[in-house]
């Protein structure tokens, strides 16, 4: 491939990787001179998979998600860092980020790195990322609240009703769950054991890992589970805290822990642009292979726009990286519930495209099903995390009839058509049986489609992914069990078996480009925000 062979690019890298070794000692800011310091990493809701103005204005990320898990496994085998500072909001991420996160600092933990975990106080899925940590803190009048995990449903048949809204669903696959909050009152059966299912894996995940991280048999933490609520002194009485802290004596507290020539911690943003980014000079010099770090996220959609995965945007940027010798690999980090089935079609067949050119890697986030599951089966390997929703190979699709509730409110519509069926998704009258059944023999070649995609992607047989289709939801655990995904974890791993699959070895300097990029105008937005007021990790 472009840019790894010929003695014009070997000479290239050579004299790049020369002028690294000379350039790095010189830029390390609070490692200069081979000074050790403690890294800080701050994060929080704003914490997302790119770089976005929300989070840099929250001093959350300069960094993305996997810039950050890049920063952390670069900080294990770093001598300079002396250990980790994780300040930790609640309401960072979803379970995926949570089990990707918490991997790399049980590493850190396990390289010999000290790692603290500091928060105000800790819900549940808070616990669950800061038992990775050696010591963790809390805020003096700060809490725990280990309560457990729960899932809840919403449920507007009874409102509808009311308001004399009528809703027509037709839904290909006995467990396709997606339309029960219009046309039920309650989960049904097929639904409850889904959502069961799910809430075991990660319950048993949640208690395994606190169990390991605190150094607890797991029946002991599944009996403070049903405790629930600790106060601070409490918290440390039962083993689930080691201190508390005031935010003011951070530093102090941790140079007590792993002493370092740096007073202050580095922020996790300035240690990845020293110590991981490709540095910026020099680019005539630089020949390194990349690997593409392509994010999609939301629900999927025809169209252009920024918002969710929309058709246009990601063909583009698709199209883009398939015709860029420059980029070895791709990885598609994919975080979508699923959504226009058409368009599940049409960027299944760009990421097709891309992965007959090169090695196409898909890395989950917190749910991956249905369109999105669609999407994903075209690339040569899946990669999940345990708490990853998953599957949902079905179809639906309705509409409400708001005729009655009109005519309550004293609305009237009228309406002239040609053509039998010109009304068909009209809001003020329902299917007719005969346009009921035209639509359930189009989603019927949908779904057909949607089981051949799998198949053969995933090298099934159709009978077997029968067996897993019918819209039922998996978790990521148990999706590796039935062949829907090839291993467990986060982006790091994706990136490995990328890397691996184009041929680069560990040693390989790899250059990770992660797309899209943050929009110029933005960002410029945020660090002004930054220079006023802000603030970095």
């Amino acid at each position: 491939m472009s840019g790894l062979g010929g003695a014009g690019g070997i000479a290239r890298r050579a004299a790049a990787n020369a002028w690294r070794a000379v350039s790095i000692p010189l830029r390390r800011g609070g490692l200069v001179r081979g000074r050790s310091a403690w890294l800080r990493l701050r994060l929080g809701p704003a914490q997302g998979e790119l770089r976005s103005p929300a989070s840099l204005r929250a001093g959350a990320g300069a960094l993305a998600l996997v810039e950050i898990l890049e920063a952390l496994e670069a900080a294990e085998r770093d001598p300079l860092v002396a250990g980790v500072l994780v300040e930790l909001e609640t309401g960072f991420g979803g379970w995926s980020r949570r089990q990707a996160l918490r991997r790399a600092l049980e590493s850190l933990r396990r390289a010999g790195k000290p790692v603290v975990v500091f928060a105000e106080t800790l819900e549940t899925g808070d616990a669950f990322v800061a038992s990775a940590a050696t010591a963790i803190w809390i805020a003096p009048a700060g809490s725990v609240h280990l309560t457990g995990l729960r899932a809840e449903a919403l449920f507007l048949r009874g409102l509808l009703d009311r308001l004399d809204v009528e809703v027509d669903v037709v839904r290909v696959g006995s467990h396709k769950s997606a339309a029960e909050t219009f046309t039920r009152d309650a989960m049904s059966q097929a639904h409850r054991e889904q959502v069961d299912a799910v809430l075991d894996d990660l319950f048993e995940g949640l208690v395994a890992a606190i169990a390991r991280g605190r150094r607890l048999p797991e029946e002991r933490v599944r009996e403070l589970v049903d405790r629930g609520l600790f106060a601070a002194r409490d918290a440390i009485g039962v083993g689930l805290v080691d201190a508390t802290a005031w935010p003011d004596e951070l530093d102090e507290r941790i140079g007590a822990l792993a002493s370092a020539d740096e007073e202050r911690a580095i922020g996790l943003a300035s240690y990845h642009r020293l110590r991981v980014a490709d540095p910026g000079w020099l680019p005539l010099l630089r020949d390194d292979p990349r690997v593409a770090y392509v994010v999609a996220s939301g629900p999927i959609r025809r169209g252009r726009g920024l918002r969710g995965i929309a058709t246009e945007a990601l063909r583009s940027l698709l199209r883009r990286v398939r015709d860029d010798d420059r980029i070895d690999a791709v990885v598609l980090r994919l975080d979508s519930p699923g959504g226009d089935g058409l368009a599940s079609d049409l960027l299944w067949r760009e990421l097709l495209l891309v992965a007959r050119r090169k090695p196409l890697v898909v890395s989950m986030g917190d749910v991956a099903a249905s369109g999105g599951y669609y999407l994903a089966v075209a690339a040569d390997s899946l990669v999940a995390e345990a708490g990853t929703l998953t599957g949902s190979i079905g179809v639906v699709g309705g509409k409400l009839n708001l005729e009655r509730l009109y005519a309550r409110l004293g609305v009237h519509r009228e309406a002239v058509e040609r053509g039998e069926r010109a009304g068909l998704f009209s809001e003020t009258r329902g299917f007719t049986p005969a346009e009921r059944g035209a639509i359930r023999s189009e989603m019927e070649a949908l779904y057909e489609t949607f089981l051949r995609r799998v198949a053969d992607g995933r090298k099934l047989a159709p009978e077997a992914v029968e067996r897993v289709a019918e819209g039922r939801v998996w978790s990521g655990l148990r999706a590796l069990g039935l062949g829907l995904v090839d291993g467990l974890g986060g982006p790091l791993e994706a990136i490995r078996e990328a890397r691996r699959r184009a041929g680069l070895a560990d040693s390989d300097r790899v250059r990770i480009e992660i797309l899209p990029r943050i929009p110029r105008l933005a960002g410029l937005r945020a660090l002004v925000g930054l220079a006023f007021g802000g603030r970095e990790d």
